[in-house]
């Protein structure tokens, strides 16, 4: 059986191509754009002409509409006065510092250990007056919405990262504790 397909394959592969090319020529597909016996085209037939509507005749008013006379208004002499002084709205007065906010007077804490707080928390913790773990670890409900109002984008951190209970800790120097309850500082 080898022998014959060695010996007659390519003539078998040449007669599947005449099939597929016979059926490709027979399908239609293969047909010339243009036909070459092409059916007889009738003469095109004269469309009657459309009878334009009739336009009806403009109606001329009778009595032509009398026009008012405009009115000039008298001049009225405008007094000039001076412009108002611009109003300046004073500088809003900083809030009170509550105790638990005021920094005592030796030296800062490092806010960074505090867990959540990074450099640009941290600076603007500075920038706010809180400088001290025993500050944050005394905040009130009140000192905390006043401190998250100011925080902008990393508003409700506090309270997320439970910073007071953090500065508690660090705060009382139980390094152990803090490290137990919120991991390696």
């Amino acid at each position: 059986m080898q022998e014959f397909f060695m010996d007659y394959g390519l003539w078998l592969l040449i007669a599947l191509l005449v099939v597929i090319g016979l059926v490709f020529l027979l399908s239609g597909k293969g047909k010339s754009a243009v036909a070459e016996d092409p059916a007889p085209v009738a003469p095109p037939v004269a469309a009657e002409p459309i009878a334009e509507p009739a336009v009806a005749p403009l109606v001329a008013t009778p009595d032509p509409v009398p026009v008012a006379e405009p009115v000039i208004a008298e001049p009225v002499v405008v007094e000039e006065t001076p412009a108002p002084a611009p109003v300046v709205e004073p500088a809003p007065a900083p809030i009170p510092a509550s105790p638990a906010v005021a920094a005592p007077s030796d030296g800062a804490d490092d806010l960074l250990k505090l867990k959540g707080v990074g450099p640009k928390l941290g600076a603007l913790l500075t920038e706010l007056g809180v400088t001290r773990y025993a500050q944050i670890a005394g905040w009130s409900d009140s000192d905390i919405a006043a401190i998250d109002a100011k925080l902008g984008n990393f508003k409700g951190r506090p309270v997320r990262d439970q910073w007071i209970d953090q500065a508690k800790y660090l705060a009382a120097g139980d390094i152990a504790g803090f490290e137990a309850k919120y991991g390696k500082i």
